[in-house]
């Protein structure tokens, strides 16, 4: 997925926003190769989840945790980070799923978020949240046209799973303090292989949309390669616009054990 697809935006987010610990708890019994249903059937039987109806857990598991980390095959090399790596590099993982897998989230933090960061805005309100909305429902960016109840919940929605990723003030307010987050470098060393593996070309990976996630252009991002590149994590060469790559890892299951271990 990319900002600039044409994927319809959906309600999806009212499942659930950020999710952080209710996912390390799935992360926690998940195996690979399991069905949502089979997910399901372990984290109601699991005891890890006494204060959640069967009926949110469902949805928590169909609507939330499936698309970000099921379809995606991400949930395998996530629970080892869930485990092993700092807090804030998970999180910032699953930041990232969460945008992929909702693009109404994606292009509020491209299109909003960054773009009041860069004007030298310190806040954002729900205000601004909700104009977003509504100019995507007039632009049919929408199924099916939403009520102003559907385009005040999903301006809530967008703000609330901002502030769970630490993007703005945890504090209810309909004005939220911004605090800029910076890409970690095991969040680039693992999406960078991600997309290595997904067959992307490096100059298409360096290009890639989902750095805009942190507010990110292609030449930051080359930067950023060149510095971790001093990790021997991989070898970067460019010339003019033109950038390549040394793969050193030869599987996610590698990388992954770099960010584990270290």
């Amino acid at each position: 997925m990319t900002g600039g697809s044409k994927i319809r935006y959906t309600t999806q987010l009212q499942a659930g926003l950020g999710l952080i610990e209710e996912t390390k708890s799935l992360l926690s019994i998940y195996k690979p190769g399991m069905t949502v249903t089979e997910l399901y059937d372990a984290a109601l039987e699991s005891g890890l989840f006494p204060m959640v109806s069967a009926r949110r857990l469902k949805n928590i598991i169909g609507e939330c945790f499936s698309p970000r980390y099921l379809k995606t095959d991400s949930a395998r090399f996530l629970k080892p980070i869930s485990k092993n790596a700092p807090a804030h590099v998970f999180n910032q993982h699953l930041f990232v799923f969460t945008a992929l897998a909702n693009q109404i989230l994606f292009n509020f933090i491209i299109e909003i978020y960054w773009n009041r960061y860069a004007g030298g805005r310190d806040m954002l309100s729900i205000d601004d949240a909700r104009d977003f909305v509504s100019q995507a429902v007039n632009e049919g960016k929408t199924q099916k046209p939403w009520s102003e109840t559907t385009i005040r919940r999903v301006s809530s929605y967008l703000i609330g799973c901002c502030a769970d990723y630490g993007m703005l003030s945890s504090k209810r307010s309909p004005v939220r303090q911004i605090q800029s987050i910076r890409l970690e470098e095991y969040t680039l060393l693992f999406f960078s292989y991600w997309l290595h593996f997904q067959q992307m070309g490096d100059n298409r990976i360096i290009k890639h949309d989902l750095w805009q996630l942190f507010g990110l252009t292609p030449d930051d991002v080359r930067e950023a390669l060149k510095r971790i590149s001093k990790k021997d994590w991989l070898i970067v060469q460019s010339a003019a616009d033109v950038t390549r790559i040394s793969w050193r890892f030869n599987s996610l299951e590698e990388v992954v054990d770099v960010i584990t271990e270290s």
